[in-house]
């Protein structure tokens, strides 16, 4: 028994300090590979080439422009709860009025295409000479002369030339 508890020891001690002989350095070398080892990096890899250092998180370049980025971005804080839920509503009323007004521009595109029709229609009625008739204000039936006739087949013809 005591020789299973020594080799159980051995293992989880091996486990234990495996950690310590992994690669411990990273950096990109002269081509641009990323190079790994538990030895630092010869001394004529630049400074900024090296990516992980030994119990280090992975550096960031220190360029003037990397340190600008954390001064922009602390001064932009993440947005509140409600600072969110006020900015999903103000998008979602947006939404809806642009929903609204593409429906209203399709309704009156659709009414305007019933109405040229319906000109279209009367305009060839005119044109083929069929009697036609209306009722003024007594209630009597009247019949469209000639005249009347030229008069309303030159507007109608002005109300198709809008459709087009």
């Amino acid at each position: 028994m005591n020789l299973i508890s020594l080799k159980f020891a051995a293992v989880i001690a091996a486990l234990l300090f495996s950690g310590a002989a992994s690669a411990q350095y990273v950096w990109l070398d002269a081509k641009g590979g990323k190079q790994f080892s538990d030895q630092p990096p010869p001394a004529s890899v630049p400074r900024k080439n090296i990516l992980k250092e030994p119990s280090s998180e992975p550096r960031a370049d220190t360029d003037s422009t990397t340190a600008a980025k954390p001064a922009a971005t602390s001064a932009t804080a993440p947005l509140s709860t409600a600072e969110r839920n006020a900015d999903f509503r103000q998008r979602r009323m947006e939404q809806a009025d642009k929903d609204k007004k593409a429906a209203d521009e399709k309704a009156a595109a659709a009414d305007k295409m019933a109405n040229c029709a319906r000109a279209r229609a009367y305009q060839r009625s005119l044109e083929d000479g069929m009697r036609i008739a209306s009722t003024d204000k007594n209630g009597e039936r009247i019949t469209m002369n000639d005249d009347q006739r030229e008069v309303e087949i030159r507007n109608t013809r002005k109300v198709v030339s809008d459709c087009r």
